[in-house]
């Protein structure tokens, strides 16, 4: 039986470096905060392998196009990943996905949301599989988004009790 991390290697993915912020700025919030069986994921964008915010920067339907902004969920998603990792040790303590909620930083009169998330969605079930990668999920657009990233995604997972 391979793990979570087997898969994404075998699809080519990269589970990225911690967010390097921009100088002099402070969060002063965990990225992934556990209570109880849970686990509450703070809003994650899109990174490279070596912590950077991804290009493009923008909005989706503006100079972002829809299939960019898909794979900054795709992104979004390995940098949450990374973080779920740091903090538990390892990814097979989750269970399941929860309830995820994609925003896209929208130009006027782009609705395809739900088709941009697609890109975070579509990773989490080929690495979790349907039983434990199946979440409830709102994808909806924001005039704004942090540093002008193209998707910000947060989310929740339930995990196995540590004595299982």
């Amino acid at each position: 039986m391979s793990t979570v991390e087997d898969r994404l290697h075998a699809l080519g993915y990269v589970i990225p470096e911690p967010l390097r912020l921009p100088p002099g700025l402070v969060l002063p919030f965990p990225w992934v905060r556990v209570v109880g069986n849970r686990a509450y994921i703070s809003g994650h964008g899109p990174t490279n392998a070596d912590g950077s915010l991804a290009d493009p920067l923008g909005k989706v339907g503006g100079e972002v196009t829809q299939d960019q902004a898909f794979l900054a969920a795709r992104l979004a998603g390995l940098a949450i990943l990374g973080s779920l990792k740091r903090e538990l040790g390892s990814l097979e303590r989750i269970a399941c996905w929860t309830r995820v909620f994609g925003m896209v930083n929208s130009a006027p009169g782009f609705n395809r949301q739900p088709a941009v998330i697609n890109g975070f969605t579509e990773l989490i079930l080929a690495a979790f599989g349907q039983e434990r990668g199946m979440h409830a999920r709102s994808a909806v657009g924001m005039a704004e988004l942090p540093f002008d990233i193209p998707v910000e995604i947060e989310g929740e997972v339930e995990l196995f009790p540590r004595d299982a």
